[in-house]
């Protein structure tokens, strides 16, 4: 049963884990699309309550500082929004406390994702089904949402048979530990030092990582396995062949994803060009003789999903090869829940 609570035009926002990456950039978005909240509440740990975190202000919430408040069960009396990024534990404990208080949760956490009741959204993609909710919308993978995006303008126009895509996933993916154990690993080699890993199995730094999240019995990882599911799940096309191998790479933010496409029918470059060009939160930057080309080291901060290096992959009948780039945090996270939280707006 879809959830019948009427959203106000100005809503008051809990941010649940505010002190994290991800819940840094839930303040940046709602600052930058002057999201119409009567009230920002900032939610985290015990340890963190009582920190003072800047906020640049949207809606009724004045610029200034927010004082970090611990987030209990009774943290969301009063709340009509409350964007999670806490971790799944945190958000499986949490989730019919924020119900019962009459809140939606949209969560970034894989607590929900693939439950039945609970709609999986990308604005950009499946907008109608953030409709359908119990109180409880799930944020994709990352990694999920740079792909889907980019794939749901062509299956517009040809429907999409198999995709073998190969990420390469900016520290950003892990948090911020990982990002500050990057910039120290890079440090430590240039000094000739050791470097010392904990966020992952191996040093990152001059290196590529073949795996994210836990291995599966089937020889994927759960990032990959996330990938499949997700989108087939997203674009309602459970027939799609999709085959994923997931790499964490020592690049800050952005994430990066080569793509190959077999189409069921012919597919042109004008037709796929024309397709993102109209689909919203795509950019195309396709120049490479003039080195035009999206890279993570110059995109960071940036909404968009860019598109480039686009070719016919000659290995199958029908399809296309190309590359993308996204910035994790900003569209793979907290702006793709923002805008679903628009979305519930009246």
């Amino acid at each position: 049963m879809a959830w019948t609570k009427q959203m106000p035009a100005r809503p008051v926002v809990a941010v649940c884990g505010a002190t994290g990456a991800v819940g840094q950039e839930f303040l940046t978005v709602l600052h930058d699309l002057d999201f119409p909240a009567a009230q920002v509440k900032a939610l985290a740990s015990a340890r963190s309550a009582g920190k003072k975190i800047a906020f640049g202000g949207c809606g009724n919430q004045p610029a200034g500082d927010l004082t970090v408040e611990e987030m209990t069960p009774e943290s969301f009396t009063g709340v009509d929004i409350a964007l999670f990024s806490a971790g799944s534990n945190v958000s499986k404990q949490l989730r019919d406390a924020v119900t019962a208080a009459g809140a939606v949760m949209i969560d970034n956490s894989s607590a929900f994702r693939m439950d039945a009741g609970v709609p999986l959204v990308i604005p950009e993609v499946n907008p109608q089904d953030a409709y359908q909710h119990e109180g409880v919308i799930a944020n994709p993978n990352c990694s999920t949402i740079e792909m889907a995006v980019a794939l749901a303008p062509l299956s517009r126009v040809v429907s999409i048979k198999r995709v073998v895509v190969s990420t390469y996933q900016a520290a950003s993916g892990a948090g911020l530990p990982a990002m500050h154990e990057l910039r120290e690993q890079t440090r430590q080699m240039l000094a000739g030092e050791e470097p010392q890993a904990q966020e992952f199995a191996h040093p990152l730094a001059f290196n590529c990582i073949p795996r994210i999240d836990v291995m599966r019995e089937d020889g994927y990882s759960k990032e990959e396995w996330k990938m499949i599911a997700e989108t087939r799940k997203i674009m309602h096309a459970p027939e799609i062949g999709i085959t994923a191998t997931c790499v964490r790479v020592p690049v800050m933010r952005c994430h990066g994803e080569s793509l190959n496409v077999e189409f069921a029918a012919p597919i042109s470059l004008d037709e796929a060009y024309a397709a993102w060009e109209a689909a919203p939160g795509i950019e195309v930057l396709d120049q490479p003789d003039e080195d035009i080309y999206p890279m993570p080291g110059v995109l960071a901060g940036t909404d968009p999903v860019y598109v480039g290096r686009v070719r016919r992959d000659a290995t199958v009948e029908n399809g296309l090869a190309f590359w993308l780039v996204m910035d994790q945090i900003r569209k793979g996270a907290a702006l793709n829940a923002v805008q679903i939280a628009q979305l519930l707006l009246p």
